[in-house]
């Protein structure tokens, strides 16, 4: 695997903490609301073949919290302006859960140097009628055996005591996305009717045992963006790239492939 090196930068007043590794085309991994580091595995895989970035959104783990954001919109015009600031040129956005809403505000708004998308196990819209799953609900455990539905990495992830460092993260983690995504509870109401301004390669991958959002919303995403394709992993919760790796990781990878064809 390819190493990662760790980098900062400073937009608006805050310093945000990238890491960044390999050559090729550009990715850009937007992690969910627990923070980056299950993806530090994936960024690695992936720096095999391409440029891969791995920010923290300002507020989560190693990166400030700017006075300036307070919302996803927020979020997304923020990584506009990383974009603009860092001249990266056709991007593959990848967005993990609160990551792919952020990826779907900034689309809606600019795919300019934008070249494709992957949405995964994504918030950002409501579907009537499909109850949906609340992280800030439910204690450590609950969380855990919610977010998996492989029962190995059940286990070693309760088989094992946080260190101080991880849970001043986990805290700093649940605090930035409860800021970001309170209310409305991870959705904003007028997403849905400007997705079809997402004019690029759209990826949906979500696992079909999703308890925080089911599987009817790769659906619902699906029919909301134009030309979308949708891989719908089985034996697969919240955390597809964990949960079934090879699967996940073959699914981007072809289509990553494709869109550079």
């Amino acid at each position: 695997m390819a190493t990662q090196d760790n980098h900062q930068l400073e937009i608006y007043d805050a310093m945000v903490h990238i890491s960044r590794g390999g050559s090729g085309q550009t990715l850009l991994l937007l992690h969910g609301a627990g923070g980056s580091a299950n993806l530090k595995e994936l960024a690695s895989k992936l720096a095999e073949d391409f440029d891969v970035l791995l920010p923290d959104h300002p507020g989560f783990g190693l990166s400030d919290q700017s006075k300036r954001l307070s919302s996803v919109s927020d979020l997304a015009f923020y990584y506009l302006d990383f974009i603009q600031e860092l001249g990266l040129k056709d991007i593959h956005l990848v967005g993990f859960s609160l990551g792919g809403w952020i990826a779907a505000e900034i689309a809606i708004r600019s795919t300019t140097n934008v070249k494709s998308i992957a949405l995964v196990s994504s918030a950002g819209i409501h579907v009537k009628g499909v109850p949906k799953g609340d992280p800030f609900l439910w204690s450590p455990e609950e969380l855990v055996r919610n977010l998996y539905v492989n029962q190995d990495i059940i286990n070693d992830i309760l088989s094992q005591e946080p260190t101080s460092e991880e849970l001043e993260f986990m805290v700093k983690n649940r605090v930035a996305a409860a800021r970001y995504a309170w209310h409305p509870r991870f959705y904003n109401p007028d997403l849905e009717k400007w997705l079809h301004r997402i004019d690029v390669p759209t990826l949906i991958i979500w696992g079909d045992q999703d308890k925080i959002f089911p599987v009817e919303y790769a659906s619902a995403f699906k029919n909301l963006i134009p030309h979308a394709q949708t891989q719908i992993l089985k034996d697969c919760g919240h955390v597809p790239h964990m949960d079934q790796p090879e699967a996940f990781y073959h699914s981007l990878k072809s289509f990553l492939s494709e869109t550079n064809s």
